[in-house]
């Protein structure tokens, strides 16, 4: 617009309701603008969960198949060959809850890390809140995780019926996997924030995340229970090297998970540690997002 001072083009602008581009809006209303676009944040999630595996034979059976064949390699090798499960009653519900879990937060990592990365057309095509994608990417997996959970309970309850196990009951406490599932999701969520933003910004970071999830499986009791081994530590490290191991994020989730679908000895039921899932669920998600606001006006630039 010739002839007109910067003043008078905001001023214009604002007139119409014209916004400018490239800038991070205030958190309020970025917040508000996420949100607005739930339905978008659905579509684009559930769409991308289907064009997975629809290239494959099998399809969607993949989602299922996968955490199974996981599963299925760490009994043997764990469980049976190496017998690292000291003192579980149940292996195979204990191994099977750990994999599948840890898969969507695994998954839920590596898709938020290249939420921004492999979207740099759309970002720089069309204007709207880039906190859509890495949330799009978590909905998808939640989508996928859905019929795997089925298949994880009925895991969980026909090991039961080995001579080697104890019986698994179907109690109440069945009824709490959505919540924990949700609060984990929530968890996800904030990592895949943080992860996309540190990402976008430093891209060689995506091969260091592999050996840092390997990392945090070893360490969380996925495959067995760590806190048992801590004992081979000094004397003077045990009390606070067992207490991280056990209070830390995935360590918390799976222990509420396999205090619901299981009656291990090893995992009573405990208000506190819900307590504590839910506070790393909050913490994640409002610490995650905020950082991943404040990089807004970075992304498809750098």
């Amino acid at each position: 617009m010739p002839g007109t001072t910067s003043q008078e083009r905001q001023a214009i602008a604002k007139q119409y309701g014209l916004q400018q581009m490239g800038v991070r809006p205030p958190l309020g209303r970025y917040i508000r603008d996420v949100a607005s676009r739930w339905a978008f944040i659905r579509v684009l999630g559930t769409a991308t969960a289907y064009s997975k595996n629809q290239n494959n034979y099998l399809g969607q059976l993949w989602a299922v198949l996968n955490p199974i064949l996981n599963a299925t390699v760490y009994v043997l090798i764990f469980g049976i060959l190496l017998g690292a499960n000291r003192g579980v009653e149940n292996t195979i519900a204990f191994i099977t809850i750990g994999t599948f879990l840890y898969r969507f937060f695994e998954q839920s990592v590596h898709a938020g890390s290249r939420s921004i990365a492999q979207k740099t057309n759309l970002i720089r095509s069309l204007h709207f809140p880039r906190a859509v994608l890495p949330i799009a990417q978590v909905v998808s997996l939640l989508t996928t995780l859905l019929p795997a959970l089925v298949v994880m309970c009925a895991i969980v309850l026909l090991s039961g019926l080995l001579p080697a196990y104890p019986m698994v009951h179907i109690t109440w406490s069945w009824l709490l996997l959505p919540a924990i599932v949700a609060l984990m999701w929530i968890f996800n969520t904030g990592i895949a924030f943080i992860v996309a933003r540190a990402v976008a910004i430093t891209p060689d970071l995506d091969n260091v995340i592999g050996f840092v999830l390997r990392l945090v499986m070893y360490g969380s009791g996925v495959i067995f229970p760590v806190t048992h081994y801590v004992y081979r530590l000094p004397e003077a490290l045990q009390p606070v090297v067992g207490a991280i191991l056990e209070y830390q994020p995935i360590g918390v989730f799976l222990y509420v998970a396999r205090s619901i679908l299981t009656q291990e000895p090893l995992f009573p039921q405990d208000p506190w540690m819900w307590a504590w899932a839910a506070g790393w669920a909050v913490v994640a998600f409002v610490a995650g997002f905020i950082i991943f606001w404040r990089g807004e006006e970075r992304y498809g630039r750098d």
